[in-house]
């Protein structure tokens, strides 16, 4: 017992040093930039699907690519890279808690009128015996997005292919701006 707060109080101070506060900073910086290089080549295949299809031909990049696209930055950058949201379009991106309490603390955030472009957290958390730094960044919704995720009215097209890939879509409803998703980011530190 006295051994486990020693180790509290030992991490505690530990996280209170001024080289923990730079680590964090610095694994922030570049998950930021993790999170860029994802964005842009996402956007990338969503504008050019967009240009040859439309909206339809564009449910397929998010459907098919974006998973490859997390896949290979993940990889490349040694991160693990996703996408997650309280109104899910695809299950397999549901979040984990710690994304999920996220979520809700940016919701909360944005009820008060902070703009979803400025919602991010950055954090290192113990999960399953490791140290992790996390990241998450909400995903405003863009003018582009509206076509899919809006609260308009979707084309018929574009509903139908929703309908086929996601029969249990909940990810639309969403206004010019608004919080529709997140990016979240992990690195492992310690084994």
């Amino acid at each position: 017992m006295v051994r486990k707060k020693v180790l509290l109080v030992a991490s505690l101070a530990l996280l209170a040093s001024p080289a923990f506060a730079d680590q964090k900073m610095e694994l922030a910086n570049e998950g930021k930039q993790v999170i860029g290089a994802f964005a842009k080549a996402l956007k990338g295949e969503l504008i050019g699907a967009m240009k040859t299809g439309g909206p339809s031909h564009a449910i397929t990049v998010c459907n098919v690519k974006a998973p490859a696209i997390a896949s290979e930055v993940s990889e490349d950058r040694g991160w693990i890279v996703a996408r997650s949201s309280h109104k899910l379009r695809n299950s397999k991106n549901a979040p984990d808690e710690f994304t999920r309490a996220t979520i809700e603390e940016f919701l909360a955030r944005q009820d008060k009128g902070e703009k979803a472009a400025d919602l991010a957290k950055a954090a290192i958390v113990e999960e399953n015996n490791k140290r992790v730094f996390r990241l998450v960044k909400a995903i405003p919704t863009g003018k582009v997005c509206l076509n899919c995720h809006g609260s308009g009215e979707v084309k018929p097209d574009t509903a139908d292919a929703l309908m086929k890939l996601y029969p249990e879509d909940q990810a639309r409803g969403f206004t010019l701006g608004e919080m529709r998703g997140v990016f979240t980011l992990q690195k492992v530190l310690s084994e």
